[in-house]
């Protein structure tokens, strides 16, 4: 009974696993439009220098690409981890680094919003 068990347990890992990566896409896709509206949406309806939009949205399209490369690097090295027997913690790092570029862009979308 208990290869059942630890069968099953790897199973709803692995698909846990499946929904995790799916999240990073689906986070990904979003900074994508974000950087659609940033950039070309709010000059493109508004009177206003289409620079500095630009700029923010070229960054959430970058943080859109760092975002999906580190969902399928950290899919990949989980389910390395679980075929080993181990576990492969979130690097704290890595949270840090997207947390803060993801602040840093949304405070400067506010402040061009707020400026024009």
């Amino acid at each position: 009974m208990a290869d059942r068990d630890e069968v099953d347990a790897t199973r709803r890992t692995r698909l846990a696993n499946e929904r995790t990566y799916l999240a990073w896409l689906r986070t990904g896709l979003t900074a994508l439009a974000v950087a659609l509206g940033v950039s070309k949406i709010v000059p493109g309806v508004s009177d206003v220098e289409p620079l500095p939009f630009q700029l923010v949205g070229a960054g959430f399209a970058v943080l859109a690409v760092v975002i999906v490369a580190y969902g399928a690097w950290r899919f990949q090295r989980v389910e390395e981890a679980l075929q080993a027997g181990r576990f492969a913690p979130l690097r704290a790092v890595s949270a840090i680094a997207i947390a803060a570029g993801t602040a840093v862009l949304g405070l400067a979308t506010l402040v061009l919003v707020f400026i024009h």
